[in-house]
């Protein structure tokens, strides 16, 4: 798949799963690569702007397989974001689809 379609989604697709439950940082990568094919290391750029806008947080919770780890929270700025981000893209792939499938003459 297209590295800009994979990095224009990213964002969409962490607040979409964060907005179904907490993720610590791997588990969330390991969530989105399930589905989409990325890179580890794309995934938590993306959570620290979003915690740093205040869109999610974060607490730390033991683990018995290791040290604790930090799960990550949907806040409702958070959520509310997420909701215009939904609409962003079904226009944006409204569009592309209409094109897409739209007969062309000159």
């Amino acid at each position: 798949m297209n590295a800009q379609f994979k990095k224009g989604v990213l964002e969409l697709c962490v607040l979409v799963l964060l907005d179904k439950r907490d993720f610590y940082g791997y588990e969330l990568i390991k969530q989105i690569t399930s589905k989409i094919e990325i890179s580890e290391g794309a995934v938590y750029p993306v959570l620290r702007r979003i915690l740093k806008q205040g869109y999610c947080t974060t607490y730390l919770e033991e683990s018995s397989e290791g040290p604790s780890r930090k799960y990550y929270h949907l806040t409702d700025e958070g959520k509310a974001y997420l909701q215009e981000q939904k609409k962003e893209y079904e226009n944006f792939t409204e569009g592309v689809n209409a094109l897409m499938e739209e007969d062309v003459y000159e």
